[in-house]
């Protein structure tokens, strides 16, 4: 349980933190290559302003094509192109290409915002590229394009993301290991605590079994030896020994919770015949039954159609099986009104390709409301007081009977399902797994009660 908790917090801890990690990687990213962009658009707004002020015009031309000296004002184009280097494109009025520094004309139209200007990458080239039209009065004398390449924003990007990943990549398994280390710590004060809880619980069982036992005996020492004219003196003394014996399985219910959960209890491990030990609960827990007028019975199938000699025996331990379905049915009677019924049913199955053995234990009692299935099995978990129908005085509960359902199961690696719907019953659902095999020849007793007709 505390390795699950602190496995539960440490993951918490690195998860938010994985986050919170990831969150400032991405804005850094975000920030430093929207800055990179911001510095290439800014240089290549400066070299169009340089260029745009450099460029020798003959006002005389006629034409307005013939207006712009290319050769004073761009010179040759450089032989040698280097590849960070800013190129320039010289178009005339009607788009066509008259200087460039490229080696080779790029294919790549000229666009034009609204503006005049446009920024904009070439997937072909991977160039940022700025383009503006040049006009003198009224007449386009020319476009200018100016190129940046666009690697010195990829290339430290690339390398930024490769760099954050890294670093994320330790700093989240150094957070782990750091919160598998506090985990531990902040669980350790926590298990200390539980652990001398349980172990006073254990002691305080054990120590309270001896006197309640003495109490119940006197009881009905004195109960045998109370003239029957005495009514006032013998009801009371039935109380107290109705209380005492509440209080013994209390004391009894406490004392095999603690013993599991301390590794205290060992389990005789045996080969149990669950038809007769389901048959031995029934004959125990039918005149209860009877007195509450509810039909208590046992469906064993068809004995016949199954195969072995055994087909309802598993390895376990018979006191704890018993204890199981004895709290499981007590549970059941408490539950079903006057008139009920209740029906416990033992089956073969399977369960992800293993033998299973299977007991529904179905009731037409008052049901219980969705809200409290998960909780059921809590320990002192009690549905609404409104809502139990008792019909015995020693019928309530302490609030650990279907703990210690889920205990006993949990030690056997079985599973509990329920199934309850309102004023018309409950089922609940126990599959406990058996072995595939047993020695040849190896037979175990059966029990021969009245329930088996």
């Amino acid at each position: 349980m505390f390795q699950a908790t602190r496995r539960r917090l440490a993951l918490w801890y690195t998860v938010v933190t994985a986050v919170l990690l990831l969150l400032f990687a991405s804005g850094f990213y975000i920030y430093v290559r929207g800055t990179l962009i911001e510095r290439v658009d800014d240089t290549l707004s400066h070299v169009v302003e340089v260029v745009q002020r450099s460029l020798v015009v003959d006002a005389s031309a006629p034409m307005a094509a013939d207006r712009i000296n290319l050769q004073a004002s761009f010179g040759s184009p450089p032989e040698a192109v280097e590849d960070d280097r800013i190129d320039l494109e010289w178009y005339g009025p009607t788009g066509v290409l008259l200087w460039s520094t490229f080696k080779e004309p790029i294919d790549v139209p000229i666009r034009l915002s609204p503006g005049g200007v446009t920024v904009e990458i070439s997937p072909d080239y991977w160039l940022r590229q700025v383009t503006r039209k040049l006009t003198d009065g009224k007449d386009v004398i020319g476009f200018l394009r100016v190129s940046h390449p666009w690697f010195e924003v990829t290339k430290p990007a690339r390398q930024l993301v490769i760099d954050l990943s890294l670093g994320t990549s330790l700093l989240i398994a150094l957070v782990a290991a750091v919160g598998w280390f506090l985990s531990r710590l902040a669980i350790e004060p926590i298990q200390e605590s539980y652990q001398q809880l349980k172990q006073f619980t254990a002691d305080a069982s054990h120590e309270l079994r001896n006197p309640i036992a003495l109490i119940q005996t006197n009881v009905q020492v004195a109960l045998t030896e109370t003239d029957a004219d005495s009514q006032d003196q013998r009801q009371q003394l039935m109380v107290v020994e109705r209380l005492t014996q509440r209080l013994g399985r209390l004391v009894d219910d406490l004392l095999f919770l603690a013993r599991q959960e301390g590794g205290v209890g060992q389990m005789q491990m045996q080969p149990c015949p669950l038809d007769a030990l389901l048959m031995q609960v029934v004959e125990e827990q039918d005149a209860i039954a009877t007195t509450q007028q509810i039909n208590l019975s046992l469906d064993l199938g068809d004995l016949a159609s199954l195969p072995g000699e055994e087909p309802y025996t598993l390895l376990g331990d018979y006191d704890q099986l018993a204890r199981l379905f004895t709290n499981l049915v007590s549970n059941s009677l408490q539950y079903t009104p006057v008139g009920g019924s209740i029906e416990i049913h033992l089956q073969q199955t399977q369960r992800q390709g293993l033998p299973y053995l299977k007991v529904d234990v179905s009731d037409t009692g008052i049901g219980i409301p969705d809200t409290s299935l998960p909780y059921l099995f809590n320990r002192f978990y009690r549905v609404d007081p409104a809502r139990r129908k008792s019909a015995l005085p020693t019928s309530s509960g302490t609030g650990l009977g279907l703990a210690i359902v889920q205990t006993i199961i949990e030690n056997h690696q079985g599973h509990i399902q329920v199934v309850s719907r309102i004023q018309q019953g409950t089922t609940f659902t126990v599959s406990l797994p058996q072995p595939s095999a047993r020695p040849i020849g190896q037979t175990f007793p059966r029990l021969t009660t009245k329930a088996e007709g």
